[in-house]
Protein backbone atom coordinates (compact mmCIF):
# COMPACT_ATOMS: atom_id res chain seq x y z
CA UNK A 1 0.00 0.00 0.00
CA UNK A 2 1.03 3.18 -0.93
CA UNK A 3 1.78 5.77 1.86
CA UNK A 4 0.46 9.19 1.64
CA UNK A 5 3.51 10.87 0.83
CA UNK A 6 5.98 8.71 -1.16
CA UNK A 7 8.03 10.14 -3.47
CA UNK A 8 7.63 13.70 -1.91
CA UNK A 9 10.77 16.10 -0.37
CA UNK A 10 10.37 18.21 2.64
CA UNK A 11 12.52 20.35 3.76
CA UNK A 12 12.34 20.84 8.09
CA UNK A 13 13.74 23.51 9.47
CA UNK A 14 14.46 23.65 13.61
CA UNK A 15 14.53 19.82 13.44
CA UNK A 16 16.90 19.20 16.08
CA UNK A 17 13.97 18.92 18.71
CA UNK A 18 10.40 19.32 19.99
CA UNK A 19 7.84 19.61 16.64
CA UNK A 20 10.45 19.69 14.12
CA UNK A 21 12.14 16.87 15.18
CA UNK A 22 8.56 14.76 15.35
CA UNK A 23 7.61 16.07 11.91
CA UNK A 24 10.70 14.90 10.39
CA UNK A 25 9.75 11.22 11.23
CA UNK A 26 6.60 11.98 10.60
CA UNK A 27 7.03 12.80 7.58
CA UNK A 28 9.36 10.28 6.50
CA UNK A 29 7.35 7.74 7.90
CA UNK A 30 4.60 9.04 5.64
CA UNK A 31 6.77 8.05 2.23
CA UNK A 32 8.64 11.27 2.38
CA UNK A 33 12.78 11.95 1.87
CA UNK A 34 13.18 14.83 4.85
CA UNK A 35 16.05 17.17 4.54
CA UNK A 36 16.69 18.17 8.59
CA UNK A 37 18.42 21.75 9.18
CA UNK A 38 18.86 23.00 12.29
CA UNK A 39 21.91 24.66 14.44
CA UNK A 40 22.70 21.58 16.68
CA UNK A 41 24.71 19.01 14.02
CA UNK A 42 24.93 16.30 16.68
CA UNK A 43 20.96 16.27 16.86
CA UNK A 44 20.75 16.25 13.69
CA UNK A 45 22.64 13.63 13.08
CA UNK A 46 21.08 11.12 15.41
CA UNK A 47 17.75 11.86 14.05
CA UNK A 48 19.29 11.06 10.75
CA UNK A 49 20.23 7.82 11.60
CA UNK A 50 17.01 6.99 13.53
CA UNK A 51 15.10 7.76 10.16
CA UNK A 52 17.86 5.73 8.45
CA UNK A 53 17.23 2.97 10.88
CA UNK A 54 13.62 2.76 9.78
CA UNK A 55 14.01 2.73 6.69
CA UNK A 56 13.30 6.49 5.79
CA UNK A 57 15.89 8.84 3.19
CA UNK A 58 17.30 12.22 5.68
CA UNK A 59 19.87 14.27 5.16
CA UNK A 60 21.41 16.50 7.93
CA UNK A 61 21.65 20.35 7.11
CA UNK A 62 23.33 22.06 9.82
CA UNK A 63 22.48 25.96 9.32
CA UNK A 64 21.50 29.17 11.10
CA UNK A 65 17.73 30.27 9.78
CA UNK A 66 17.90 33.68 11.15
CA UNK A 67 20.70 34.11 8.61
CA UNK A 68 19.76 34.60 5.13
CA UNK A 69 22.40 32.92 3.45
CA UNK A 70 21.87 30.10 5.84
CA UNK A 71 18.25 29.45 5.00
CA UNK A 72 19.06 29.69 1.06
CA UNK A 73 21.67 26.98 1.27
CA UNK A 74 19.13 24.62 3.38
CA UNK A 75 16.76 24.91 0.23
CA UNK A 76 19.33 24.78 -2.35
CA UNK A 77 21.40 21.75 -0.85
CA UNK A 78 18.01 20.08 -0.72
CA UNK A 79 17.11 20.26 -4.63
CA UNK A 80 20.71 19.55 -5.07
CA UNK A 81 20.49 16.41 -3.20
CA UNK A 82 17.13 14.96 -4.09
CA UNK A 83 15.74 16.84 -7.05
CA UNK A 84 13.10 18.81 -6.09
CA UNK A 85 11.69 20.32 -2.54
CA UNK A 86 7.81 19.28 -2.26
CA UNK A 87 7.72 20.21 1.09
CA UNK A 88 8.74 23.11 3.21
CA UNK A 89 7.80 23.12 7.34
CA UNK A 90 8.93 26.21 8.77
CA UNK A 91 9.56 24.98 12.25
CA UNK A 92 12.32 26.64 13.48
CA UNK A 93 11.57 29.64 16.36
CA UNK A 94 11.84 30.94 19.66
CA UNK A 95 10.29 32.35 22.78
CA UNK A 96 11.41 34.61 24.76
CA UNK A 97 9.87 36.99 27.56
CA UNK A 98 9.39 40.81 28.48
CA UNK A 99 7.07 43.42 28.13
CA UNK A 100 8.03 46.67 26.54
CA UNK A 101 8.96 48.31 29.69
CA UNK A 102 12.40 48.27 29.67
CA UNK A 103 12.68 45.73 26.82
CA UNK A 104 15.78 44.82 25.69
CA UNK A 105 15.42 45.32 22.33
CA UNK A 106 18.13 42.72 21.22
CA UNK A 107 16.35 40.04 22.49
CA UNK A 108 13.10 41.97 20.38
CA UNK A 109 15.21 41.61 17.29
CA UNK A 110 16.60 37.94 18.25
CA UNK A 111 12.86 36.72 18.30
CA UNK A 112 12.16 38.26 15.24
CA UNK A 113 15.15 36.90 13.06
CA UNK A 114 14.15 33.65 14.04
CA UNK A 115 10.22 33.38 13.68
CA UNK A 116 9.93 35.22 11.00
CA UNK A 117 12.72 36.32 9.08
CA UNK A 118 13.49 33.17 9.06
CA UNK A 119 10.57 32.02 7.80
CA UNK A 120 10.92 34.98 5.11
CA UNK A 121 13.92 33.32 3.87
CA UNK A 122 13.27 29.97 3.56
CA UNK A 123 9.92 30.78 1.79
CA UNK A 124 12.29 33.25 -0.87
CA UNK A 125 14.57 30.25 -1.51
CA UNK A 126 12.08 28.04 -2.03
CA UNK A 127 9.03 29.62 -3.96
CA UNK A 128 10.96 29.40 -7.10
CA UNK A 129 11.45 26.09 -7.20
CA UNK A 130 7.98 24.96 -6.43
CA UNK A 131 6.80 27.52 -9.13
CA UNK A 132 9.26 25.68 -11.88
CA UNK A 133 8.04 22.33 -11.06
CA UNK A 134 4.17 23.23 -10.67
CA UNK A 135 3.48 22.53 -7.26
CA UNK A 136 4.64 22.48 -3.50
CA UNK A 137 3.35 22.90 -0.03
CA UNK A 138 4.64 25.62 2.91
CA UNK A 139 3.60 25.00 6.35
CA UNK A 140 4.93 27.76 8.70
CA UNK A 141 4.09 26.12 12.82
CA UNK A 142 2.96 29.35 14.30
CA UNK A 143 1.34 29.14 17.94
CA UNK A 144 -1.99 30.41 19.47
CA UNK A 145 0.24 33.12 20.85
CA UNK A 146 -0.38 34.83 17.07
CA UNK A 147 -3.84 35.04 17.82
CA UNK A 148 -3.41 36.79 21.28
CA UNK A 149 -1.04 39.10 22.99
CA UNK A 150 0.29 39.11 26.68
CA UNK A 151 2.44 41.19 28.91
CA UNK A 152 5.13 38.60 29.30
CA UNK A 153 4.94 37.63 25.50
CA UNK A 154 5.25 40.69 23.58
CA UNK A 155 8.22 40.04 21.34
CA UNK A 156 6.79 36.62 20.69
CA UNK A 157 3.11 36.82 20.35
CA UNK A 158 4.09 40.08 17.98
CA UNK A 159 6.45 37.23 15.83
CA UNK A 160 3.81 35.24 15.78
CA UNK A 161 1.40 37.73 14.39
CA UNK A 162 3.66 39.01 11.86
CA UNK A 163 4.22 35.74 10.72
CA UNK A 164 0.21 34.22 10.32
CA UNK A 165 -0.06 37.49 8.08
CA UNK A 166 2.83 36.97 6.00
CA UNK A 167 1.86 33.27 5.95
CA UNK A 168 -1.94 33.98 4.88
CA UNK A 169 -0.79 36.62 2.38
CA UNK A 170 1.72 34.22 0.47
CA UNK A 171 -1.59 31.76 0.58
CA UNK A 172 -3.28 34.35 -1.82
CA UNK A 173 -0.45 34.98 -3.70
CA UNK A 174 0.57 31.63 -4.60
CA UNK A 175 -2.97 29.60 -4.68
CA UNK A 176 -3.78 29.96 -8.20
CA UNK A 177 -0.35 28.63 -8.98
CA UNK A 178 -0.65 25.19 -6.94
CA UNK A 179 1.09 26.06 -4.63
CA UNK A 180 -0.39 25.76 -0.86
CA UNK A 181 0.33 27.48 2.09
CA UNK A 182 -0.66 26.80 5.68
CA UNK A 183 -0.90 27.86 8.99
CA UNK A 184 -0.41 25.66 12.51
CA UNK A 185 -1.07 26.59 15.42
CA UNK A 186 -0.02 24.63 18.78
CA UNK A 187 -1.09 25.27 21.97
CA UNK A 188 1.05 23.54 24.64
CA UNK A 189 2.97 21.37 23.12
CA UNK A 190 5.45 19.05 25.39
CA UNK A 191 8.86 20.54 23.38
CA UNK A 192 11.80 22.32 24.44
CA UNK A 193 10.56 25.80 23.84
CA UNK A 194 10.94 27.03 27.46
CA UNK A 195 14.44 26.03 27.67
CA UNK A 196 16.34 29.29 26.00
CA UNK A 197 13.70 31.64 27.09
CA UNK A 198 16.34 34.47 29.38
CA UNK A 199 14.05 35.20 32.16
CA UNK A 200 14.63 32.55 35.29
CA UNK A 201 11.01 33.14 36.48
CA UNK A 202 9.19 33.13 33.12
CA UNK A 203 11.29 30.21 32.00
CA UNK A 204 10.25 28.08 35.20
CA UNK A 205 6.47 29.13 34.40
CA UNK A 206 6.62 28.03 30.51
CA UNK A 207 8.45 24.71 31.59
CA UNK A 208 5.24 23.60 33.30
CA UNK A 209 3.03 25.16 30.82
CA UNK A 210 4.00 22.78 28.18
CA UNK A 211 4.62 19.98 30.55
CA UNK A 212 1.24 19.82 31.91
CA UNK A 213 -1.04 16.90 32.27
CA UNK A 214 -2.70 16.57 28.36
CA UNK A 215 -0.55 19.17 26.18
CA UNK A 216 -0.18 18.19 22.75
CA UNK A 217 2.46 15.50 21.96
CA UNK A 218 4.92 16.65 19.14
CA UNK A 219 4.35 13.68 17.32
CA UNK A 220 0.54 14.35 17.41
CA UNK A 221 1.73 18.36 15.77
CA UNK A 222 3.67 16.19 13.31
CA UNK A 223 0.30 13.96 12.49
CA UNK A 224 -1.84 17.18 11.93
CA UNK A 225 0.57 18.14 9.59
CA UNK A 226 0.62 14.58 7.42
CA UNK A 227 -2.96 14.78 7.64
CA UNK A 228 -3.24 18.50 5.79
CA UNK A 229 -0.46 17.34 3.28
CA UNK A 230 -1.95 14.16 2.31
CA UNK A 231 -5.44 15.98 1.35
CA UNK A 232 -6.17 16.34 -2.12
CA UNK A 233 -4.93 19.35 -3.81
CA UNK A 234 -7.99 21.30 -4.66
CA UNK A 235 -7.88 21.25 -0.90
CA UNK A 236 -5.98 23.84 1.38
CA UNK A 237 -5.93 23.97 5.27
CA UNK A 238 -5.16 27.16 5.35
CA UNK A 239 -5.15 27.89 9.18
CA UNK A 240 -5.45 25.03 12.04
CA UNK A 241 -5.59 25.33 15.89
CA UNK A 242 -4.27 22.30 18.18
CA UNK A 243 -4.91 22.41 21.47
CA UNK A 244 -5.10 20.13 24.21
CA UNK A 245 -8.43 18.96 25.42
CA UNK A 246 -8.77 19.43 28.84
CA UNK A 247 -7.58 23.09 28.91
CA UNK A 248 -9.23 24.73 26.06
CA UNK A 249 -7.62 28.52 26.83
CA UNK A 250 -3.96 26.64 25.61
Amino acid sequence: MAQPLEGKIALVTGASSGIGEATAICLANAGASVALSARRADRLAGLVARIEAAGGKALALVGDMSKEADAAQAVEDTVAAFGRIDILINSAGIMESGGIEGADLSIYRKVMDINLMGTVYTCQAAIPHMLSQGEGDIITISSLAGRKGGAMTNAYSASKHAVNSMTDAMRQELGDRNIRVSILMPGATTTEVGDSITDPTWRAAIKVHVAKDGAVLPSEIGDTLVFMLSLPRRVNISEICVRPTIDTTA
